[in-house]
């Protein structure tokens, strides 16, 4: 059946990048965001975010009264490495590449130069833990006796003293102890606390484009054979597999506008906010040639245009009560998601330049209540499943309340196993929108009265979203505002983000709300980390919208490293996202300066009285394998380059030249490598301002 399984070598790669990309952000051990106390907990010592609830807390003071330990200084030790759990940032603490820790990461040296931590981490809390309580019994020792067995060691149940279990202080200390040191956080025995001052804030100097084509795509993913391939996707349903140039060759895009890689315009339905949102590969392309597409149907043009609609008895929705909206009828439209594969290089499909046009398998379906709000970006985590993002449906204010009913898929994030497939009574047995498994380890997939597809909730229309390429757990998200604030999230599993109880940070009350309304009291809101006012971008130019980007990662502007971008769909302002102190989960945000390189390879337009490049509408981002950044928008493609090409000050740019030399290489590209283009490159001037407005709205 196409593609049945995935191997059991790709899940333990998978599973081990996962494990060494842990980060420091607060995240708990299941991989949730901490919870907001309403007041403190009465056991362990946690006030504001904690991984623990009053239950939790309860649970924590029944195990460790338990242990029965006589000595109050050794007691005192224990409680803390008991307490750990609920620390904001257990997910770190308690981090392994094999089994569960049943102990943080003790503090065992001296604190390291590249530490975040504050002082606390050069307490050498591991050897306290050995001293304090060497020879105290502590019964149900959380020291042992997994970690025993994990170090191949044989284990005495009888055994309660941490002297009868470990040979010495070293053994101890080097199964259960480290420095705080290269982004790594350790145990102190008291709540982690991060240095405030150990990096400046400076900005960079402004972002240098160049601009290497003249066509408007929603979707660009490289191509992950690593040759300087891309994939390009427009709005209208098309696809194209092209060639990037290299920085600084002069070269532009090589792209054959009348040859599509895959061509679906005549199932799509293009308008406004629909049309083809969003293009994925398997990350094991290069073996199976398996190829996603995320797009928008009309059922009265395309009799595969079918599946159930968002609007149901479940989440207490009548569509029959529905009026028309912009003369649709209520899941008139669908969003669909499918895959495809390549032509007749299965043997090979890196070779493929082209995709068949036949569906292999139709991943999922849903119709849409109302004409605007349906996200629709696909993209692989680094987990291997597949994450589809979803709008809250439309209609002001999410009338329904969609976003935070868990029985409805709108306003939320999925996750999707396309490895594992259900049969025909499985799908409709447990429920599901279409074909694909439900991850083991999704936060719903035992609850009964939510949908198991879900990964987090309490989104308006997510727009754009991607993960760090060096920390899988910064899953960030940008979120369309309504009326006021557009955000940028860090997802994480089970995560609430507030829709539309919320609109950033503000209590949020819908003109109209015949599917209820969510009280303030009963959700644990995440809210963003970054994003901005409408009244913070220039009257003069408005804000429309709010389109994600990346965190950069590449060696092309070594000033722009690690600064996650985003922008404003009028293409008027860009912003970039430091995280101070490091990898703490809080951001501080300015606006970019932007210029085009003048010795850009296609001529930059500029903003009439300005030297600002004429962007357009800036649609989406885009990274290739060298985790260059480019910018899609409607007057083009442009891409981040070095700083000192349009005159921008980046003392670390000769630096990283000096270190790597061929980080921007001569190249044969000649500049009469032009785009192929078509007379149809171009949207029209009426469906581009609509899809401006739509986004608003």
């Amino acid at each position: 059946m196409g593609f049945p399984y995935i191997t059991i070598s790709f899940y333990l790669f998978s599973l081990l990048c996962l494990a060494d990309n842990l980060s420091s952000h607060p995240l708990c051990v299941d991989s949730s965001f901490p919870i907001t106390l309403k007041k403190p907990l009465k056991f362990c010592p946690y006030n504001g975010s904690s991984c623990c609830n009053s239950t939790q807390d309860v649970q924590l003071q029944k195990e460790f009264q338990s242990m029965n330990i006589s000595d109050p200084a050794c007691a005192s030790v224990v409680k803390s490495v008991l307490c750990a759990k609920c620390d904001q940032f257990s997910a770190e603490l308690f981090r392994t590449n094999s089994a569960p820790r049943s102990v943080p990461v003790l503090c065992n040296s001296t604190m390291s130069l590249t530490s975040p931590q504050s002082d606390q981490a050069a307490n050498n809390f591991c050897s306290k833990v050995w001293d304090t309580c060497m020879n105290v019994s502590v019964l149900n020792s959380p020291f042992a006796p997994s970690l025993l067995r994990q170090a191949g060691s044989s284990v005495d149940s009888n055994q309660t003293k941490i002297t009868d279990m470990w040979q010495s202080k070293t053994d101890f200390c080097k199964a259960l102890g480290q420095a705080s040191s290269d982004g790594l956080l350790c145990f102190s025995g008291e709540p982690v606390s991060l240095n405030n001052t150990s990096e400046t804030l400076d900005s960079p100097a402004g972002l240098c484009l160049e601009k290497i084509g003249n066509g408007s795509y929603l979707s660009m993913v490289p191509h992950p054979d690593g040759s300087d391939r891309a994939f390009f996707s427009n709005q209208q349903g098309k696809i194209w597999l092209a060639t990037l140039p290299r920085e600084g060759s002069a070269g532009v895009i090589e792209l054959d506008e009348s040859s599509p890689f895959l061509d679906l315009s005549d199932i799509v339905h293009f308008d406004a906010e629909f049309g083809l949102m969003s293009i994925a590969v398997h990350p094991r392309f290069t073996d199976n040639g398996r190829f996603f597409t995320s797009f928008n149907c009309d059922k009265t043009k395309w009799a595969g245009c079918e599946g159930r609609c968002a609007c149901n008895s479940d989440v207490n929705c009548d569509p029959s009560k529905l009026p028309p909206d912009n003369g649709a009828q209520t899941c008139q439209y669908h969003s669909v998601v499918a895959e495809f594969t390549v032509g007749d290089t299965k043997s090979n499909p890196s070779m493929a330049t082209s995709a068949s046009p036949i569906e292999v398998r139709r991943i999922f379906t849903m119709g849409l209540p109302f004409t605007s709000h349906h996200g629709g970006q696909i993209l692989f985590g680094p987990d291997g499943y597949l994450y589809f993002m979803m709008g809250d449906g439309g209609g002001k204010g999410d009338p329904y309340n969609f976003s935070q009913n868990l029985k409805s898929l709108l306003g939320k994030i999925m996750r999707f196993d396309v490895n594992n497939f259900p049969s025909a009574a499985e799908i409709s047995t447990e429920g599901l929108w279409g074909n694909y498994s439900i991850p083991k380890d999704n936060p719903y997939i035992n609850d009964n009265q939510s949908q198991p597809e879900i990964w987090a909730i309490g989104l308006r229309n997510p727009w754009r979203c991607s993960f760090d390429a060096e920390r899988s757990s910064y899953f960030m998200c940008t979120d369309v505002g309504q009326d006021k604030f557009e955000e940028v999230n860090i997802i994480t599993k089970g995560g609430n983000y507030g829709w539309r109880a919320y609109e950033g940070r503000d209590p949020f009350t819908p003109q109209t709300s015949p599917g209820g309304n969510t009280s303030l009291n009963s959700i644990n809101p995440i809210f963003p980390v970054m994003g901005y006012n409408h009244s913070s971008v220039s009257s003069k130019e408005g804000s429309a919208s709010i389109t994600g980007g990346y965190f950069y990662r590449s060696e092309t502007d070594p000033c722009m490293y690690g600064r996650y971008l985003y922008a404003d769909l009028y293409g008027g302002a860009i912003w970039e996202g430091t995280e101070f102190p490091k990898d703490s989960g809080n951001f501080t945000t300015s606006l970019l300066p932007f210029s085009c390189a003048s010795d850009s390879p296609i001529k930059c337009s500029s903003v009439p009285g300005s030297s600002r490049p004429a962007l357009g509408y800036v649609f989406s981002f885009g990274e290739d394998l060298k985790k260059n950044v480019y910018v899609l928008t409607s007057n083009g493609v442009y891409r981040v380059v070095r700083p000192s090409r349009c005159k921008y000050t980046c003392s670390k740019e000769n630096t990283v030249k000096a270190s790597n030399p061929s980080a921007s290489p001569p190249s044969s590209t000649s500049p009469s490598h032009a785009i192929r283009l078509s007379k149809h490159i171009y949207i029209s001037l009426i469906l581009v301002l609509s899809l401006a407005l739509a986004l608003v709205v």
